[in-house]
């Protein structure tokens, strides 16, 4: 018998339908003994209906009433599967953020947990029930409604998991696992058994969408086991109950592949400031402002030219470009640069794996592959298990799918 946190996203709890099947799924977990805690999202569609009730109302809405109102569409979900679980003569009582008192700081809309009492949920699971609890929420000391942010139904399972000290942590989405890259676009990408905390973090900070990345840091600092799954797929109690990836500690035993994945992002934009004059302090003068207009920088290059200036070059998020160029455009004119330029047509592509540690010449391999397809890089980022290069946006499939052939991911590794 074991402890397990699952949590289900909206898609998995799209429809009546689908919660039927979601609480069918439970039942059968329950029945093997294993006692269940169940973390739900709102049925997919609701909360953007109701982020547009709110700015029908109001273009810049309260934030405390805000997520008040974003709450409830997790609470809806917890009644219905609690519901359809007691049907089934599974005993279940459902709990909001709230009831189970998840206290986060008071940052509305972008709360982050700070404790979790988790008594309730203590006795509902001695005295058999299945505990549902509303991810997404929390309350602060003075008994506010505070939201995590988008995705925050993931770090709500994980931080349940870590305060009940639980065996698993589920995390049940519409695709069954982690895989070496998006098989929409290598449809040879193979699923991954097994893979790293710190190698999940660097592909969810790089592009993956299939874990928030605060969810994959909650879980590498408590260590809870974290799996995910597909809704979609029945359980294979032959092989412990389940399948997908299990996201957990590097160990000895596990698969030491070089690379374990690919990542990418097409929502990168590349700004440069050329002629700046080449002095102490040109760095802070020019990323300062860029970072007090609140915009996140990710790659950074300085090439120093031979006539005492230097060009300095940096990426940001797409949706920031234009905001970006307006702050370098004066900071232009206030350092007496020559020139801002900026390219919208770019994407970072990444190699990540742990066996990087303990290889020499990923980086040459992968730029000789790329330069075979004729795919010119324009930024360069490494790290100890991750190199990252920035390329024209036309070359991000070609790129991908040269590099996973290149590195036999399709294969099982040895």
């Amino acid at each position: 018998m074991a402890l397990i946190v699952q949590k289900f996203g909206g898609t998995s709890v799209g429809t009546v339908e689908r919660i039927e099947n979601v609480a069918e799924r439970i039942k059968k977990f329950r029945d093997r003994g294993d006692d269940i805690v169940v973390v739900v999202s709102a049925m997919s569609g609701e909360t953007n209906r109701l982020i547009e009730m709110a700015y029908q109302i109001d273009e810049k809405p309260n934030a405390r009433e805000y997520d008040v109102l974003l709450s409830t569409g997790e609470q809806v979900t917890i009644a219905l599967l609690s519901m359809a679980l007691n049907r089934r003569g599974v005993p279940a009582r459902s709990y909001t953020g709230t009831q189970v008192h998840i206290l986060t700081d008071s940052a509305h809309n972008k709360a982050r947990i700070l404790d979790i009492n988790e008594l309730n949920m203590r006795t509902d699971l001695d005295q058999g029930r299945v505990v549902v609890v509303a991810g997404f929420q929390g309350v602060d000391e003075k008994g506010n409604i505070t939201t995590l942010g988008r995705g925050g139904s993931d770090t709500t399972a994980v931080a349940l998991a870590a305060a009940l000290k639980a065996d698993e942590c589920q995390i049940y989405t519409d695709v069954d696992g982690v895989y070496t890259t998006d098989p929409r676009v290598v449809p040879e990408a193979r699923r991954l058994e097994k893979i790293t905390f710190e190698e999940m973090l660097e592909m969810a900070s790089l592009g993956s969408k299939v874990l928030q990345i605060r969810a994959v840091e909650f879980a590498g600092k408590y260590n809870v086991p974290l799996r995910v799954l597909s809704s979609f797929d029945e359980p294979n109690f032959d092989s412990d109950g389940v399948n997908g990836t299990l996201i957990t500690y590097e160990e000895d035993k596990m698969e030491q592949a070089l690379i374990s994945g690919i990542a990418f992002n097409r929502d990168e934009a590349k700004l440069t400031i050329l002629g700046v004059p080449d002095k102490p302090g040109v760095a802070h003068g020019i990323l300062g402002p860029v970072g007090d207009a609140n915009i996140e920088i990710d790659m950074i290059i300085q090439n120093i030219g031979a006539d005492g200036t230097t060009d300095f070059t940096f990426t940001v998020h797409r949706n920031d470009f234009v905001a970006a160029k307006a702050v370098l455009n004066r900071v232009s004119n206030e350092l007496g640069a020559r020139e801002v330029i900026g390219d919208e047509k770019i994407v970072k592509i990444s190699l990540v794996g742990v066996g990087m540690r303990s290889h020499a010449g990923i980086a040459s391999k992968m730029f000789k592959a790329l330069a075979e397809e004729g795919i010119n890089i324009n930024m360069i980022s490494t790290s100890e298990i991750k190199i990252s290069v920035v390329v024209d946006e036309k070359y991000l499939e070609l790129g991908v799918r040269t590099l996973h052939s290149a590195f036999g991911l399709a294969e099982k590794q040895s």
